[in-house]
C-alpha cells in the first residue's frame, strides 16, 4: 500500500475513493472498505482512502475530542490489510478547515484525486462549517463524471457499529462488545522502551509500551496476549493507566508483565491485545501492598488464560 501525506495539484490517474477517520477500523468501516475494493477492482482502478491527521475533532476541541482507538500507525496498518491501494493522510490544520465545499469538490476530488467513483458513509459532511452533503456531491457528481454511492450504517447484533459504540465499550471494560464491534479483540501497538524498572524490583520486570502522546480508550489491570516476540503469542498481565501508587506525574503508561519470559525486549515493536479485564487501576499504600496485588492479578490472569487458551490474532 502506498501512503502519501497531502494531496497532489492533479492526479496520476483515476480512483475509487472513500473518505473518514476510520478510527480502530472497526467492522462498519471494514464493511464500506469492502465495498470500495470490490468496485475499485470491477472498474480496474486503485482503491484509495482519504483520511486526516489530526482527527477533525482534535483540531476543532482537543481537550474535548474522544481518545484515539488507533495511532496513525495502526490505522495504515489496518487499512493495508483490508486491502486498500493507496492512502492520503491530510493534515487537517486551519488552512484546511477552511476549504470550501466547492473548493472540496473541485480541488481535491476531481483534480486532485482524479474521482471516478466516490463512497461516502451515510452521515458524511465536509467543507468549511460542514456545508457539504451528500446531496451535493450526488450533484456536482452528475456534472464532473464521477459516481457517488452511499454506504449505510452497519448493525452488529442491532447495534450501531461505530468508533464511539466502541469507546464506551472499553471505557466499560467490556471487551467482548468491544471485540464484536471491531471484529477482533482491542490491541494497542508501540515500541518498548526503558522504564523505571520498578516492576523489576517488585520481582515482576514489565516491558513498557510507548505511547507517546496518546489518551488511551480503556484503563485498568488486564489479561493480555503480546504479539512480536516470536512465532506465537505470548500470555502476560498489563497495566495501562497512570501509575498512581509510584507516580504523580499523571501521565498514561502501558506495561505488561509477560508470563514465562526472561529476555530483554527493549527497542522491539510489540503489539498487546486486551483480553480480559481484572480489575480498575487503584492506588496502594505501600510498595508491598502493590507487589501483592501484582501476584494476584499475575495468578488471575493466568487462571484466565487457563481457561481460555490464546488463539492466533488476524489483526496485523
Amino acid at each position: 500500500m502506498q501512503v502519501f501525506r497531502g494531496i497532489p495539484g492533479h492526479a496520476a490517474q483515476p480512483s475509487v475513493l472513500t473518505i473518514g477517520n476510520f478510527d480502530g477500523v472497526h467492522r462498519g468501516h471494514q464493511a464500506l472498505l469492502q465495498m470500495l475494493i470490490d468496485t475499485a477492482r470491477a472498474m480496474s482502478l486503485p482503491a484509495v482512502v482519504m483520511t486526516f491527521e489530526p482527527h477533525p475533532r482534535e483540531y476543532f476541541s482537543p481537550d474535548d475530542a474522544p481518545a484515539r482507538l488507533a495511532s496513525l500507525r495502526e490505522k495504515l496498518l489496518l487499512l493495508a490489510a483490508a486491502g486498500v491501494d493507496r492512502v492520503h493522510v491530510c493534515r487537517f490544520d486551519a488552512r484546511f478547515a477552511a476549504v470550501t465545499a466547492d473548493q472540496f469538490i473541485d480541488d481535491i476530488l476531481v483534480r486532485g484525486l482524479g474521482v471516478r467513483h466516490l463512497i461516502i458513509g451515510d452521515d458524511f459532511r465536509f467543507g468549511a462549517r460542514r456545508q457539504g452533503d451528500f446531496a451535493l456531491l450526488k450533484a456536482r457528481g452528475a456534472q464532473q463524471g464521477f459516481a457517488v454511492e452511499a454506504m449505510h450504517t452497519l448493525d452488529v447484533a442491532g447495534e450501531r457499529a461505530s468508533s464511539s459504540a466502541v469507546r464506551e465499550a472499553l471505557a466499560e471494560g467490556d471487551l467482548a462488545h468491544a471485540a464484536r464491534l471491531l471484529g477482533r479483540p482491542y490491541s494497542i501497538a508501540g515500541r518498548v522502551i526503558r522504564g523505571d524498572r520498578i516492576g523489576r524490583q517488585l520481582g515482576f520486570p514489565t516491558a513498557n509500551i510507548q505511547m507517546k502522546h496518546r489518551r488511551p480508550a480503556l484503563a485498568g489491570v488486564f489479561a493480555v496476549s503480546v504479539e512480536g516476540l516470536g512465532e506465537t503469542p505470548v500470555a502476560g498481565v498489563a497495566n495501562i493507566g497512570v501509575r498512581p501508587s509510584v507516580t504523580s506525574a499523571g501521565k498514561p503508561t502501558l506495561e505488561v508483565h509477560l508470563f514465562d519470559w526472561n529476555r530483554d525486549c527493549y527497542d522491539a515493536h510489540l503489539r498487546v491485545h486486551f483480553l480480559n479485564k481484572l480489575r480498575d487501576e487503584a492506588k496502594f499504600a505501600s510498595l508491598d501492598a502493590l507487589k501483592a496485588q501484582i501476584a494476584k492479578d499475575a495468578a488471575d490472569a493466568r487462571a484466565w488464560f487457563a481457561d481460555n487458551p490464546i488463539r492466533p490474532s488476524n489483526c496485523p
